[in-house]
């Protein structure tokens, strides 16, 4: 099989001959949804990374993870007394399923983007960043609010 290649410059008010060749080439890419998988760690469980870094929680939830690591990163932040309990997954349900019911999010499918910019809208006093990975260049959402970071 021979491909040609044919460059031309394309503008605005270009025409084109019906015999004319046209090449299309499509993308099709799939927005990421989370069903809670396993994040790369260069070679260490997850686990043994949550274990060295203080900096890393392992949400220890079998589905609505996304709304737990919410509600984790929140108690975190607001020096909640119970955030020791929701670290470990205890006392949370009740607090991930009030936050359910206010935001009307629904995570029986899984979170993906716009589940987070739901999420974003009703939790405006903070900036929600989701990374595929532990690498800042993998960047999956970046929830820009007038709240400080």
């Amino acid at each position: 099989m021979v491909w040609s290649v044919f460059e031309k410059v394309v503008q605005s008010n270009a025409r084109f001959n019906s015999l004319d060749s046209l090449i299309v080439a499509v993308h099709w890419v799939s927005m990421p949804i989370g069903y809670g998988r396993a994040v790369k760690t260069n070679g260490r469980q997850l686990s043994v990374m949550a274990h060295l870094k203080r900096s890393i929680i392992e949400v220890k939830a079998e589905q609505y993870c996304l709304a737990h690591a919410l509600t984790i990163a929140i108690a975190r932040r607001e020096k909640d007394a119970n955030y020791d309990s929701y670290r470990r997954g205890f006392k949370i349900g009740p607090v991930v399923n009030h936050l359910l019911q206010t935001t009307g999010v629904d995570l029986t499918n899984g979170g993906g983007i716009r589940e987070l910019t739901q999420f974003q809208e009703h939790i405006s006093d903070y900036r929600i960043v989701v990374y595929g990975g532990l690498k800042c260049e993998d960047l999956i959402y970046d929830g820009q609010t007038e709240a400080e970071n």
